[in-house]
């Protein structure tokens, strides 16, 4: 038995602005709460397929959609070609009613089986479906309606190191971050999870230089002696959103590792965490350094790990 959803959003901004947010899944991890990573499998024209990580009832999952771009019916049609369990088959569609030049209705819509039409999973199922979407929903009128000074809130940078070692090993560093507490000054406390392979719920305690702890909680996407990609649950207050990745590349018989992160800052906790007068600029610097420190630490751990193997 097929059950439908139906949940909309007015959203302030123009249909097409919408509508690019929307067909970019390249932006989703930083503007959907649920999208944790979301990779390209194949284009072609408006068709495409593309592997998506995400959480679903706080659990995380993947799986593989198509789906259908009409730029000028203004409307993403997808449908997932391998569901998870308690998923047996799902698909839906984005459909933009510009109400006026600046004003767009956005509908979010459903279709689903689930495996053995399970009233459990059914209900289930529904939860996951009214929790994903209301929370997507409010987060694309949030960046649909940010003004453009806003952008200052944005922040990307990204760190590397050269290492005289096989990149196998600066991955297996990376990856197996169960053993950072003994491998990491800054890391205090590490939980791992990885029921599926290659995914990772990662649970940490962190200690900055002032010797305060604070406590984070990521799922990680690994792609092995590649990369590993992340996006933090829970995070430091002055964060709203904080993705990131460990890219790993072979440059002729060395090995280039690179941390990037991209963050957007929480206006309204500048004040509480760095002091009343604090900027938006010292916000950014603030952020640059402990999340950089932090992240050379584990770089130049790693190279030494990998020197020597």
């Amino acid at each position: 038995m097929s059950h439908r959803t139906e949940h909309g959003i007015t959203v302030a901004a123009p249909a097409r602005v919408v509508y690019d947010l929307i067909a970019d899944v390249g932006q989703w991890p930083r503007i959907f709460p649920p999208t944790v990573h979301v990779d390209h499998v194949q284009r072609d024209g408006p068709e495409e397929r593309i592997r998506i990580w995400a959480t679903a009832n706080g659990a995380p999952k993947a799986w593989t959609s198509r789906r259908h771009l009409d730029p000028t019916g203004l409307q993403v049609t997808f449908r997932q070609e391998i569901s998870q369990a308690p998923v047996a088959a799902m698909g839906g569609a984005w459909i933009l009613d510009p109400v006026s030049a600046t004003r767009t209705e956005v509908r979010l819509l459903h279709d689903f089986d689930a495996v053995g039409d399970d009233p459990e999973s059914v209900s289930l199922i529904l939860r996951a479906i009214d929790h994903n979407s209301g929370a997507e929903l409010a987060a694309l009128r949030s960046a649909a309606e940010q003004r453009e000074g806003d952008q200052d809130l944005l922040l990307t940078f990204d760190d590397s190191v050269i290492v005289d070692g096989a990149a196998k090993d600066v991955y297996e560093f990376l990856y197996a971050a169960q053993q950072w507490p003994s491998r990491l000054p800054h890391v205090a406390k590490v939980s791992l999870q990885e029921d599926t392979p290659n995914l990772q719920v990662l649970d940490m305690d962190t200690r900055n230089p002032q010797g305060q702890v604070h406590t984070t909680s990521s799922v990680r996407v690994c792609f092995p002696a590649d990369r590993i990609v992340y996006k933090q649950l829970r995070m430091p207050p002055l964060l709203t959103v904080h993705t990131g990745r460990w890219t790993i590349r072979d440059d002729g018989g060395r090995t280039v590792v690179t941390s990037t992160h991209t963050v957007v800052i929480e206006p309204e906790a500048i004040a509480a965490v760095l002091g009343g007068s604090a900027t938006v600029t010292q916000a950014r610097t603030a952020i640059r350094q402990a999340l950089g420190g932090n992240s050379l630490a584990t770089l130049r751990h790693a190279k030494a790990y990998a020197e020597g193997h």
